[in-house]
């Protein structure tokens, strides 16, 4: 994986800023919450939604080289996000018929 550079800092920094307007980072401690069961929640259950669409976007720039997933993943804990939320993303696409939907999102939380 190539160094980060201060290209990939400035881009993560605004997709943080992103996270904060759009309400992202207020319902992230939901889908850790004592409560949250990741087997039943729906993908349009509003902290599903929102990190569904966040970190396919953020797995969309990272593989196609136009983000550090070395960089996203110190600042993030991806494959503990996608452990919340993935079961949810499955259902998505079955329901969709689509196997591509958060294609992105998955790839990321498993590259290790």
């Amino acid at each position: 994986m190539a160094t980060p550079t201060r290209e990939d800092a400035t881009l993560l920094i605004q997709i943080n800023q992103w996270m904060a307007m759009s309400g992202v980072n207020e319902q992230m401690p939901k889908l850790f919450a004592e409560g949250f069961d990741p087997q039943t929640a729906e993908p349009n259950d509003e902290p599903v939604r929102l990190a569904l669409g966040t970190f396919e976007t953020i797995g969309t720039l990272v593989k196609h080289g136009l983000l550090s997933g070395e960089l996203v993943k110190d600042w993030m804990w991806i494959e503990g996000i996608w452990k919340r939320v993935g079961p949810a993303a499955m259902r998505a696409r079955s329901d969709a018929g689509e196997p591509r939907l958060y294609e992105n999102f998955e790839a990321l939380a498993e590259d290790t």
